[in-house]
């Protein structure tokens, strides 16, 4: 081909995306203009994309947050799924998971306390509190699964005395049966020497803010899907099995 035929062509495809991509870029506009104006306490909208819905666009805020809207920003959708009906497939869900993925492989298990269960070849990460009502529930429950090793990311931020509790659970000379004790009997760790190096305690800190990690529990599994709350032990079970599926 000629080297002004192909700039040429090279042009023209240039032209043809902008033309197509035009339309978007207004509607998002549209939208995020509306929204700001209607409403002020919304938090600053991160992601402005179609849906699989001819007409209703995915607006994403405050990371993982999402709400649904119309191609002017007239009418939203907030706090419901967009489920495809053919295969009943939660698609906001699924959007979420992908969002809020945490690769495993980077995750600074050091910093972790790291309980075995069995052959402990499934893997599994928690963010806890020392103070978390929910958290002691879900230990008991993490307690019965088997062949697996928990990875316990102590993140000491609801009580004002969370830190103490955790600094003296890590300082500890067994820490996973200091959690365990304290988690699950109610029994209290002793009080850790001054010179304990608790810095790890700090940088799970920073380790949840960085992944929005606002409130304990939260589960990542192994491929590394992440999900919020006290899970029942069944679904543990399903995102373990989930993790080993893939590849």
């Amino acid at each position: 081909m000629p080297r002004t035929t192909h700039r040429l062509a090279r042009r023209t495809a240039v032209l043809l995306l902008l033309a197509a991509a035009g339309p978007l870029f207004a509607q998002e506009a549209a939208i995020r203009k509306a929204l700001a104006e209607r409403i002020p306490r919304l938090p600053p909208i991160d992601e402005v994309r179609p849906s699989p819905v001819p007409g209703v666009f995915e607006v994403r805020y405050g990371g993982t947050e999402i709400l649904y809207s119309d191609e002017k920003g007239e009418h939203i959708f907030v706090g419901g799924s967009l489920i495809e009906t053919r295969t009943r497939t939660d698609l906001t869900e699924q959007r979420i998971d992908k969002l809020s993925a945490i690769d495993f492989s980077k995750l600074p298990l050091k910093d972790a306390i790291a309980i075995r269960q069995g052959t402990g070849t499934r893997r599994l990460v928690v963010f806890a509190d020392p103070n978390c009502g929910f958290c002691k529930r879900f230990e008991r429950d993490l307690a019965t699964l088997k062949d697996v090793t928990i990875y316990t990311f102590l993140l000491p931020i609801l009580g004002a005395d969370s830190n103490a509790k955790a600094r003296d659970i890590w300082c500890s000379r067994d820490p996973a049966r200091a959690w365990r004790a304290w988690m699950i009997d109610g029994q209290a760790a002793a009080a850790a020497p001054e010179r304990c190096d608790a810095a790890a305690l700090e940088r799970n800190v920073a380790l949840g803010r960085r992944h929005r990690v606002n409130g304990p529990p939260a589960v990542v599994f192994e491929a590394g899907t992440r999900k919020p709350g006290a899970l029942p032990a069944e679904e543990v079970e399903r995102g373990l099995a989930a993790a080993a599926r893939k590849p």
